[in-house]
């Protein structure tokens, strides 16, 4: 099982100088939750569990810098990068008046790169 402990996450492929939400997972045992904020995400919070295989299956919720309240639920299936570092291939989908489904990918932060948290 992958410890996601401490590791921080953004959105991959963000280009530099442009501010982008920061996520910081806490996991015990197979329990996963965390927070993230920045870039249009006020504030955000998930709760999940993870899988024996490093998957996780989390319901999340965020406020926006519109003011929108948006929830809804991931699957994150992890590849290790060559670094060591992790991405997250996400599948999720959006309940209510912001329904969507979608994909993205999130990459870890190294643990010299500063970041929001």
């Amino acid at each position: 099982m992958i410890d996601y402990d401490g590791r921080r996450f953004t959105s991959a492929g963000v280009p530099a100088g442009e501010e982008y939400p920061v996520a910081l997972y806490r996991q015990d045992g197979n329990l996963l939750w965390g927070e993230f904020s920045g870039g249009h995400a006020r504030r955000g919070t998930l709760t999940g569990v993870c899988a024996p295989d490093g998957t996780l299956d989390f319901a999340y919720c965020m406020v926006l810098d519109t003011g929108a309240i948006v929830s809804g639920h991931c699957r994150s299936t992890p590849e290790v990068l060559p670094d060591g570092r992790i991405l997250l291939h996400e599948t999720w989908e959006r309940y209510g008046e912001h329904a969507e489904v979608g994909v993205s990918l999130l990459e870890e932060l190294s643990q010299t790169t500063k970041g929001q948290s």
